[in-house]
């Protein structure tokens, strides 16, 4: 085998390859790592990560970023939890909307996929960049979620809505399932649709794209809208498992999905990754995590560390586009 061959398979399965020696490591470091338990424990860990970084991957394969994810699942769940508790009150009226634990389910996923379209009509209506864009949506919805809840958490939200945040199906986590259920769909999307191949081709190169007839806009403001929507699901998650809409919830959130979706080897170019390559990226950051931990590492050296492996993963990102440019 070639050199150059040998290079695309390592480059192919690095992210396999470094999250099997990372169990490997780790397995030898701690006793308790390599448990059932620990097992079930690293993926609930990582079902909220997982249902952000779903929707930054198609954000990034468009050519986007999205900043916001962390502050829009703030909103979400503020939003399911108020409106669960105590309706909505509606304005010039004595009338006072009750909500079932469905109908609040179901508002938090509409909230958050409308705070995800405005991101989308501001990138294409507006022309802002996405960077800009979705920071002013950061700080919009973040100010929303104080507003909403007066700076204090809504708690008591029963056993019912908490079931999807720490419930059991057959034996698996409900947040397990549901990132597993969200996996498989977008894997199709992405893969097997009209939509996904779109998506691939406006990250590719947006110019060609545009030039073939494919409706640039409607593809962005379609990908962004999801991307909320997914925030607002990982919004309820955190909401119902903690039985508890903190405020502050969410937050540095959009940095571990940045750094998922490029360690799972989606390019911050656009065009190329796969939403089976985050899976792996969320793996790799959950096990970092959960490996540390065990290991009784400090706090402020376990940010060192995932910083140093973000920057690593970015720097073989920019490798692989510069050779892939130059051949």
């Amino acid at each position: 085998m070639s050199a150059k061959n040998i290079s695309t398979v390592f480059a192919r399965f690095r992210s396999l390859l470094a999250l099997a020696l990372m169990i490997g490591a780790l397995s030898l470091l701690s006793e308790h790592f390599l448990t059932a338990d620990n097992g079930w424990n690293i993926l609930r860990q990582i079902s909220v990560n997982l249902c952000l970084s779903i929707g930054m991957t198609l954000v990034i394969l468009s050519g986007g970023i999205d900043l916001s994810v962390g502050a829009i699942l703030a909103l979400a769940g503020a939003m399911a939890a108020g409106l669960l508790k105590q309706g909505l009150a509606l304005p010039g009226s004595s009338l006072l909307l009750q909500f079932t634990t469905s109908g609040a389910i179901l508002a938090a996923v509409i909230v958050g996929a409308a705070m995800g379209w405005c991101n989308g009509v501001a990138i294409t209506r507006f022309q802002l960049p996405p960077f800009v864009a979705t920071l002013g949506m950061f700080s919009i919805a973040r100010g929303l979620t104080m507003l909403w809840t007066g700076g204090f958490p809504i708690t008591g939200l029963g056993d019912q809505f908490g079931f999807v945040g720490t419930g059991f199906v057959l034996g698996a986590p409900m947040p397990v399932w549901i990132m597993t259920a969200l996996v498989a769909v977008f894997m199709v999307v992405t893969r097997r649709t009209r939509f996904g191949r779109h998506l691939y081709a406006v990250g590719g190169n947006e110019r060609a794209a545009r030039l073939t007839g494919l409706h640039v806009g409607r593809i962005k403001v379609a990908v962004y809208t999801l991307a909320g929507a997914l925030s607002g699901v990982a919004g309820l998650i955190v909401t119902a498992r903690l039985d508890s809409a903190q405020p502050n919830a969410g937050l540095g959130y959009e940095l571990d999905s940045i750094a998922a979706v490029v360690i799972g080897g989606t390019s911050l170019s656009g065009g190329r990754g796969s939403v089976g390559g985050t899976v792996l990226g969320c793996l790799i950051i959950g096990v970092l995590n959960n490996g540390l931990f065990l290991l009784n590492v400090s706090p402020f050296w376990q940010q060192v560390i995932k910083g140093l492996v973000i920057l690593l993963a970015v720097a073989i990102d920019k490798v692989n586009v510069r050779q892939r440019d130059s051949s």
